[in-house]
């Protein structure tokens, strides 16, 4: 179970939360990229490989037993800044397809390369499974 926190005062977050109190057994998902379950990329392009790590994320939770609304935190790796400006609408109407609007506490960070050339981003996520 998880429950999202706002400091009172604070302007709402949007599209994460300022933190998350959970209570259960903790899952790691290792970082996921924009390829299928054969490791193929099926797209180059940005907000289709987010889609696809998205739904990465969401197969592993609920290989463990676990919903999407047990995702307590993520972790956001990606190598262009501009491409994520300019495409937030289209992100958001993304995650909202396949996260929906359960939002976790996120990090967002722009690094200068991934460890597969193909890949644009990268997300690592932890949830909180019923004990």
């Amino acid at each position: 179970m998880t429950k999202a926190i706002h400091p009172e005062g604070w302007a709402t977050a949007k599209g994460y939360a300022n933190g998350i109190v959970a209570e259960g057994k903790t899952l790691f998902v290792g970082g996921q990229i924009g390829w299928n379950k054969d490791q193929v990329f099926e797209t180059d392009d940005f907000v289709g490989q987010v889609r696809q790590t998205l739904m990465n994320i969401v197969d592993v939770v609920d290989a463990a037993g676990g919903q999407v609304e047990n995702i307590a935190r993520m972790t956001w790796f990606i190598k262009d800044k501009q491409v994520y400006v300019a495409r937030q609408k289209e992100l958001g109407k993304v995650y909202r397809e396949v996260i929906g609007r359960h939002f976790p506490a996120m990090s967002l960070l722009v690094v200068a390369d991934l460890l597969e050339d193909r890949a644009l981003v990268e997300i690592e996520a932890t949830a909180v499974l019923d004990a």
